[in-house]
């Protein structure tokens, strides 16, 4: 009998925030629980407020705090000289060392050089009423822009220059959402970073005199944290079975798929375990052929979401299976977020009928409501038949899910 596992993380979590105490960060009289990291302003107490002055000739200067955070609601207030930019890191890390990052831009995987100690990760736009970006989420030092708000026609106003704007930030496991003086801004589903540390942040500046940014009545209420966890052992078919055509070895902690000659059955591993609302990654390598991971798949009829795998296109796509499947929905038509021959992660988010897909750490598709209803089932790994040879190579199947359970 299969057991179904209810992932009902955000809401559950959101819920539970509620009766939650919330503790200051900033005691308003001290910088305690706090230090600079990577640039050279000065961050000093004034009347209840944490200043941020710029500093000539300085990088990116972030105030953190020395306690990282997983889930939380985050408000804080902020006022900021309009020609600066500033922003809150909010899951955000240090580089250990001098590091050669490889991100994709949109059309190709470029190299970036980031120096030891600089921060990045997760930051919640702090601008200008001009730009239009405040309550946008920018990921520092790493991808860029995850969400820009600049051309939403109510998000982008909701920040005032010359006043205090209250902000309010909920992350739970890999959804972030910011509100501006109570208006939503940014949304963004990203699986990349579940803890880090918060950072203020006063930018690099150069101006006729130094600019600045303040903030007060910083506080949080901490949520816990997620955590990835293993749904296959990487050994056995414990807790998995195999069905249809083709071949299916375990190699080196991984499933090996094959379609077999003269066999046109598709070939397909499913999970035991049924699954409702879960966020899901695991690492795939497409020699050849087409295949796909499935999600909210009924066994018995093979009704599913299906994200495409294949060695030429669409990668990181939606197609439905199943007698009133609708086929391909949408994705990408090419495979330029997919690494050629060589191992690659995919993450499937499933929350409600909210769906968004990423291929190494690239958003390939987002569904915001995909109201067609398909709601829970199992996982499944596909081979095509021998009409489309295929070989394709899955391991580390893991699931987000709250940690210590």
């Amino acid at each position: 009998m299969q057991r179904t596992l209810l992932l009902s993380v955000m809401a559950a979590g959101l819920a539970a925030g509620a009766d939650k105490p919330w503790t200051p960060l900033f005691d308003g009289k001290t910088l305690k629980g706090w230090e600079v990291c990577n640039g050279k302003a000065s961050y000093v107490v004034n009347q209840g407020t944490i200043v941020g002055t710029t500093a000539e000739g300085s990088p990116n200067s972030f105030l953190c705090t020395q306690k990282e955070y997983g889930d939380f609601v985050l408000e804080f207030e902020t006022k900021t000289d309009p020609a600066l930019n500033s922003g809150v890191q909010i899951r955000a890390h240090r580089y250990a060392e001098d590091k050669t990052v490889t991100v994709f831009n949109g059309k190709e995987h470029v190299q970036r050089k980031q120096p030891k100690g600089r921060v990045y990760g997760y930051q919640v736009e702090v601008a200008n009423e001009k730009s239009g970006a405040s309550g946008g989420i920018y990921d520092e030092a790493r991808r860029g822009w995850l969400h820009n708000i600049a051309t939403d026609p109510v998000a982008s106003k909701a920040f005032k220059d010359n006043q205090w704007n209250k902000y309010r930030v909920e992350a739970m496991g890999d959804t972030m959402r910011v509100w501006v003086n109570g208006v939503p801004c940014a949304y963004i589903t990203d699986p990349l970073d579940q803890a880090g540390f918060i950072g203020l942040q006063v930018h690099a500046y150069k101006g006729e005199k130094p600019a600045q940014v303040r903030w007060r009545n910083i506080r949080i209420q901490d949520l816990g944290r997620q955590e990835w966890k293993r749904v296959w052992d990487g050994r056995t078919m414990a807790g998995w079975m195999q069905t249809g055509g083709g071949t299916v070895e375990i190699v080196e902690g991984a499933f090996k798929l094959m379609s077999k000659a003269d066999d046109p059955r598709v070939e397909m591993v499913l999970s035991e375990q049924s699954f409702q609302n879960l966020t899901v990654r695991l690492q795939f390598k497409i020699v050849k052929g087409n295949s796909g991971f499935f999600v909210r798949t009924d066994p018995a009829t093979m009704a599913a979401y299906e994200v495409e795998v294949d060695s030429q296109k669409r990668t990181g796509g939606f197609w439905e299976t199943g007698p009133n499947g609708r086929k391909w929905v949408t994705g990408p038509e090419d495979n330029k977020a997919v690494r050629a021959g060589e191992w690659n992660q995919l993450t499937a988010s499933l929350h409600g009928h909210r769906i968004v897909f990423h291929v190494n750490d690239t958003k390939t598709l987002e569904l915001p409501d995909d109201a067609q209803g398909r709601l829970e089932g199992v996982l499944g790994l596909q081979a095509h038949g021998s009409k489309n040879p295929t070989e394709v190579w899955f391991k580390d199947i893991e699931v987000l899910a709250p940690a210590g359970r």
